[in-house]
């Protein structure tokens, strides 16, 4: 390999995966650049607080994720005899930093990402001949499976533990077995006329046992406009029967109606036990639903599509951290905290799903490495896969997911999710 492929995948490292350089010392000018960018994102920060202090929630969050996938690599490296010289929360300008020991830790100014910097990943990584054996390439390949996908382990933890506690306290999001109206029934309905109002709870039309909505509508429709039926509702603790005179649908003449939005679903809460369950089945689920939307993420048509649209689709369209922020707030109006803590938790399946990509600069792509190169050992021979012939492959992720960036936020701006 050539000194030149040497350094371009240095500075390609430290630009692109680390988050910008690693010198030890800053001129006046990084220090004015990094005292004038903290101060921006200080102010956006503040400026987000301002405007949907859920929002600001969402991002907090966010960045105690990012947070805890580093320290899933940080530990397990540690532990399983790496040498780890570096952990930086966020990327660019570097704020403060400070050593403990052989490891640097330190703030940089965008809270957009993370790093955590081992020694020795690959074949390109020069590094002191008497720090080898701690070198993330001569460890075995559990330990390099372990530390690389530690990081994506952290995220189904994190979403683990902010289901169970959300189902175990708040309560899950599904089907009551009770039947509620919502809001007033339409003006001049059968409903309003008797008295129908928010909160009762539908208990049998008829002869009919309702606790769906779908069971109301065919128990209203079994009926003809200008029939007499008997309405059983609970209200206040208290049972009581109501005889209705149906209207025609306004959709359709033909169709008996009532009047009154009801559903069936609201938030239930669990035990921990089932928490625990239901926590796991829709871990599963949404680590599903999320492989399938890497293929839509990632496609440069719908990037496109979304961008030159006047309606961008909300299913397709890409977004950033800004978009993210928008919907988490208005989650978190509509919801609370609990609508907030679920977001994160799906938030966290999609990222260590996409973190786990076969490709560099993210761990899926170490973590294929890893592996080709346990597959090509043999007879006690190590085999060391050329990094540096992956470089063009990298660069090309890096500017799909520049490009990808760049569209998401053009669309959070122009056509906000919140």
């Amino acid at each position: 390999m050539s000194s030149r492929d040497g350094n371009f995948y240095t500075k390609f490292r430290n630009e692109i995966a680390a988050g910008g350089a690693t010198e030890a010392k800053q001129n006046q000018n990084k220090k004015l650049t990094t005292t004038a960018t903290s101060i921006i994102v200080l102010g956006l920060l503040v400026w987000l607080g301002v405007k949907n202090p859920w929002s600001l929630v969402f991002v907090a969050g966010l960045i105690v994720s990012v947070f805890l996938h580093e320290v899933g690599h940080f530990w397990t490296a540690r532990r399983s005899g790496m040498k780890v010289t570096q952990f930086y929360m966020g990327m660019g300008p570097r704020i403060f930093s400070f050593q403990r020991g052989e490891v640097e830790f330190g703030l940089r100014a965008l809270p957009v990402g993370a790093f955590v910097r081992i020694v020795g990943m690959n074949n390109l990584d020069e590094c002191d001949p008497e720090d080898e054996p701690r070198t993330y390439r001569h460890q075995s390949y559990p330990k390099r499976m372990l530390v690389i996908t530690a990081g994506s382990l952290m995220h189904v933890i994190i979403a683990v533990v902010l289901f169970v506690g959300v189902y175990a306290t708040a309560g899950r999001f599904g089907d009551t077995g009770k039947l509620l109206i919502y809001g007033p029934p339409a003006v001049d309905s059968p409903a309003e006329k008797i008295g129908l109002r928010d909160g009762d709870q539908i208990l049998a039309v008829g002869e009919s046992k309702i606790t769906t909505r779908r069971e109301l509508i065919l128990a209203i429709v079994a009926n003809k406009p200008g029939d007499t039926v008997e309405i059983s509702i609970l209200r206040d603790g208290q049972e009581r029967i109501e005889r209705v005179v149906l209207a025609n649908n306004p959709a359709n003449s033909e169709l008996a109606f009532l009047g009154v939005s009801s559903d069936s679903y609201a938030y239930v809460q669990h035990n921990v036990f089932s928490a625990v369950g239901f926590g796991l089945v829709d871990v599963v689920k949404t680590a599903r639903d999320s492989v399938g939307g890497l293929f839509v993420v990632l496609n440069p048509s719908n990037i496109f599509s979304n961008v030159v649209a006047d309606e961008p689709d909300i299913m397709t369209r890409p977004t950033t951290v800004v978009g993210a922020s928008q919907f988490g707030g208005e989650i978190g109006r509509s919801e609370g905290i609990k609508g907030v803590l679920m977001l994160l938790a799906s938030v966290n399946i999609f990222v260590g799903v996409f973190n786990m990509l076969p490709l560099l600069p993210f761990d899926g792509g170490h973590a294929a490495i890893a592996t080709y190169e346990r597959l090509r050992s043999r007879r006690g021979r190590v085999y060391r896969a050329d990094v540096g012939k992956m470089i063009p492959v990298a660069t090309t992720v890096v500017v799909l997911l520049v490009m990808l960036m760049f569209a998401g936020l053009y669309l959070d701006i122009t056509s906000p999710l919140g």
